[in-house]
């Protein structure tokens, strides 16, 4: 078992799990579909409509699988702040894990928004709050572009449009206490956590999901620089193994993306 386990050290832990099966055979079922095509998906007990299946599996595998949005917490009724909401797949799975929390859902895009409020629907997910406005640092709303799947951002040139934005500061600061802060903005991360700089310091715990365009400047330690001046403990990740990395300079053969980090800070 241990040469299996040697040679085959992902599969072995995806076996290993209920989730991690169910990510197989998410990935044989829909993997080869075509992409930017919206099609039903079912997993365990839910049914949902997505826009890209593959982005889907992806998904599916960062927050079910390798459990990107665990947290613990003595907090009967947690807080939860989930900015860039997309689908609603981490959604199910605070409602899941965190059966009592309170959960705020920020979606910029009006389309994905529908997509969400659907699935929350149509899969009897009840109390949560879905703001269809982008996370910003003013209320003036902001450029948008909506690129297919799940890569819509500031950044993007496709079928640009003012959407509205709602200032996370002065929402956060509205707040107690959040004991999960999630936040997978699409590369406005770098300026909202700056103008959220002392906003923080009820948040217990953060995730980032960072992002460097091309042909703008890496911010990577201005997000750290909030997180250490918060307080904050950090683990990073990436999702991306390159080789030659000096050479191979894009993110996963991406043509607007150099560079994407999962940030995980915490209080202890």
């Amino acid at each position: 078992m241990w040469v299996f386990r040697f040679l085959f050290t992902e599969a072995a832990r995806l076996l290993r799990s209920v989730e991690g099966r169910r990510l197989l055979g998410l990935a044989l079922r829909y993997g080869d579909r075509p992409r930017n095509q919206a099609i039903d998906v079912t997993f365990g007990a839910y049914r949902f409509r997505v826009p890209d299946a593959l982005s889907f599996v992806w998904q599916y595998r960062e927050i079910f699988v390798d459990e990107f949005y665990k947290f613990t917490t003595t907090n009967p009724n947690p807080v939860i702040f989930d900015c860039g909401t997309n689908i609603g797949t981490s959604v199910v799975y605070f409602r899941q894990n965190y059966p009592n929390a309170r959960i705020v859902a920020f979606e910029a895009d009006e389309h994905i928004s529908a997509t969400l409020q659907a699935n929350l629907k149509q899969n009897q997910i009840s109390g949560v709050e879905v703001v269809t406005k982008a996370v910003w640092t003013d209320d003036e709303g902001i450029w948008f572009g909506s690129d297919q799947a799940d890569s819509a951002s500031i950044f993007s040139q496709t079928d640009r449009k003012l959407v509205p934005s709602v200032r996370l500061r002065d929402v956060l600061l509205r707040e107690t206490h959040i004991d999960m802060l999630k936040m997978d903005i699409e590369g406005a991360e770098s300026a909202v956590l700056t103008d959220c700089h002392d906003a923080l310091a009820h948040v217990q715990n953060l995730f980032v999901e960072f992002h460097a365009y091309l042909n703008h400047p890496q911010t990577l330690a201005d997000v750290m620089k909030v997180l250490e001046d918060s307080g904050f403990r950090y683990y990073i990740n990436t999702s991306q193994y390159r080789h030659a990395p000096l050479v191979n300079r894009r993110y996963n053969g991406n043509d607007t993306m150099d560079l994407q980090l999962n940030i995980f800070a915490y209080r202890n």
